[in-house]
Parts: C-alpha cells; structure tokens; sequence
C-alpha cells in the first residue's frame, strides 16, 4: 500500500497538474493565479480504507462516556462509517462546485475558494477558519452568502466569498521556515486580497481565524471596512473600575467557561510544545487523527455530552469526515499543530492594538472563551454585539442560519 508521506505529494502534483491545464498560455510565476481543483489520487482512498481496516481501537472502563477522551463506542462508529459509507468522491464533487485557486505568497502556495457574486455590487469578504478547521466549514454557508435571493434573502445583502487555506492547512502549501505566526498569516491574507484586487472588504471567522482577522484589521485599517467575529478574545483591563464594569451574567458565563476549559486544553500544551512529536502519530494513523478533531468537536459545541452520540444532533458524519479527510489527504495535521508553536515562539513584531473598524462580536454561549463586552470595547471599535441563543465554537458548521443573520446584519449596517 501507498506510504504516507508520499500522499501530499501525490495529491498536490495531481491537483497542480490539473489546475495548470487551463493555463497553458498564461506566464507562471509566484504571481500567477492558477485554478486549482480538488482529486485526492484512488491510491490514497485505498491507502485510508486499508488503515481504517487495520485500525487497532484502544478498550474503554465500563460505564465511562467522553470524560477521558473520545468514546470508543463513537469512534468505532465513525471509523466503520469512514470506511465503509463515507463518499469522499462526493464530497469532493461538492467541494468542487466551489471557484478554487491558488497562488504562492511568501513562498507558501495559498489555496483559496474565491466565489464571486452574480450581483457585481456584492461586497468582499474573506472567510477564515482556525484549527481543526478547514475550508469545508464554510461549504454551507458560501452559497447563501454570495447569492441570499436563491436562500431566502435579499440581492443587496450578497457578498464575494474568499475563503483562504491557511499556510500549512489543507491544500495550502506547508511553510518551509520558522515563525508562521498569526502575524504573518495576516500579512499573508492581506496580500492576497490584495493581489485578487480588492481595496476595501470584510472579515469574518472563529478560532485562529478570527485571532488573524484581528491582527489583519488592526495593520490594514484603512482596507478594512469591518470585521466580524464569531471569537472575541480580549484580555481583562487594568483599570479595575473598568475591569470590573461587567454584568453578573457576563462573568457568570466566563467563569463556567474558564472552569470548563481547565480540562480542555491539553491539545495545546502538546502542539504548542511538540507539535512534530504529535505529528508521527497522527499522521500515521486516521482513527488518530478522527479521535484528536472530533473530541474537540465534541468539547466545543452545544450538544448533550452526556450522550455518546450527542454529535450527531449537530453535526452530520458526512460533514466532520470531510473535514477530517482534507487533513488526513493533505497530510497536513503536522503543519498546522505548528500555528501554536510559532505563536508561542515568535512574538507579533507589532503589539495588538485597538481595533479602530467597526467590529461585531457574534457570542455563541457554549464558546470556549467568553469575553465581557466592556473588555471587548477596550480593544475593538465595538459596533454590535449578539448574544446567541445556542451554538458553540464551530459557528458555520453549527448554527450557519444565525451566523449567517448576524454578519448580513452588520454589513447591511456599514
């Protein structure tokens, strides 16, 4: 069977070679916008399933559910389901439909969806995921927001979509060098809209991508027309007598959260330490790497965890394998553990600074981190701030319809 490692070169040459037959004519160059199209090689879903069949599951204690990590019962179901029912050709057709690119900035091949609006007046907004994220959050989501009429909304509140893989994720290339921290990705997405020749867009994302977007708004004010967050991070004011300005429910929330994550964040001592280390084995192993995603899945949603498949409430298999199957193709689980070594490593050159464009905040109440909006409002241009009635950290995959209501609003108001 096909090694491992060989599989990211597959799949980037295959993909390449594809995307490079439209462009015969055109000069190469790191320039160059290439169309990029998504055909993961037969040899490599046969190198998964094989590994899927030969997967050694660790036992579980009786009676135990999530409490000491992903639950053998779920994990048993969602590898046979990998194995035997999940259609990545599908997948991957849908994926697909999508305008994808790439082009190379700072050396590092960027893969992007770049959906353009029928509406030539749509404005521009780029979409960026963090870690365990992808590009495939936002597949549900891309359609009503380039063309809302067709979804149920309005012509006027149509956007052109840019959807980045970051550098080392997906089928983005993999930085060759140290220091591909969030400031540089920023500088790097920046450039992109650039190059796509755009002077004035938004932005919007969760996780790293809205830790980036921030640093991308602060540098490049003057481009930014506003930036919208599903992941307000902002640290407690020094002044006490705005510190302590903030409702009981507000602190209540961020308490329950700090208490709740004292458990959970494990996963970035270990890839904010030795992300290579980590790597050997998930890339090695997919029922790995499925167990390392999905627990966090599971951790940061809004679902029952009491149950062992509460997931599946929120989430389709379809949807999390897709997400799980563009790590596991691109072979780039290593590479993006590396964004919290590189953050941790090597400070922004430039200190975070107030948020001058006006901001949105989209609070979903089973986030992992929950900032008051006093502390917020001192450090963004805090223009409107929705308080979720459901929904967690995965936003677009979770609640796509109350995302996708908060950001039309906030646009429509700029």
């Amino acid at each position: 069977m096909p090694v491992s490692r060989t599989i990211r070169h597959l799949i980037n040459t295959l993909c390449l070679c594809i995307a490079c037959t439209t462009l015969q004519a055109q000069p190469a160059g790191d320039s160059a916008i290439m169309p990029f199209e998504i055909h993961v090689p037969d040899e490599a879903i046969a190198d998964l399933r094989y590994r899927l069949a030969n997967a050694r599951l660790p036992a579980q204690i009786p009676g135990t559910g999530w409490e000491y990590g992903t639950n053998a019962q779920y994990l048993t179901e969602l590898v046979d389901y990998w194995q035997h029912q999940f259609d990545w050709r599908e997948q991957e057709r849908q994926l697909n439909t999508l305008d994808q690119y790439v082009t190379t900035i700072d050396g590092v091949p960027i893969h992007f969806i770049h959906q353009r609006s029928s509406n030539p007046d749509a404005t521009p907004l780029m979409i960026t995921h963090g870690w365990p994220g992808s590009i495939a959050e936002f597949r549900h989501i891309i359609g009503p927001l380039t063309e809302p009429q067709q979804h149920g909304g309005n012509a006027e509140d149509a956007f052109h979509v840019i959807a980045p893989s970051l550098p080392g994720f997906g089928f983005s290339g993999e930085p060759q060098e140290r220091g591909f921290n969030p400031e540089r990705m920023a500088q790097i997405l920046a450039a992109l809209m650039q190059r796509l020749g755009y002077d004035q867009y938004g932005l919007q994302g969760g996780d790293w991508g809205a830790i980036i977007n921030r640093i991308h708004a602060h540098q490049f004010a003057d481009r930014v027309l506003g930036l919208h967050s599903n992941f307000v991070l902002a640290s407690p004011p020094e002044d006490p007598a705005i510190r302590d300005d903030v409702t009981e429910e507000e602190m209540t929330a961020r308490r329950e959260r700090q208490a709740f994550m004292a458990d959970e964040v494990g996963y970035q001592q270990i890839q904010g330490t030795k992300p290579q280390t980590l790597g050997v084995a998930l890339n090695d192993s997919p029922a790995g790497l499925a167990a390392w995603i999905v627990e966090k899945f599971h951790g940061w949603s809004d679902i029952d965890r009491q149950s062992v498949n509460g997931l599946d409430t929120r989430f389709s298999k379809d949807d999390l394998l897709t997400d799980i199957s563009i790590y596991w193709f691109s072979a780039s689980i290593t590479s993006s553990a590396r964004i919290y070594y590189e953050n941790r490593n090597f400070p922004a050159a430039e200190p975070l600074g107030y948020v001058e464009v006006p901001t949105a905040g989209a609070i979903f109440p089973k986030e992992i981190y929950l900032t008051p909006r006093r502390w917020a409002e001192e450090q963004y241009n805090i223009v409107r701030w929705t308080l979720m009635p459901r929904g967690g950290h995965f936003a677009a995959m979770e609640e796509p319809e109350l995302l996708l209501d908060d950001v039309r609003a906030f646009f429509r108001s700029l």
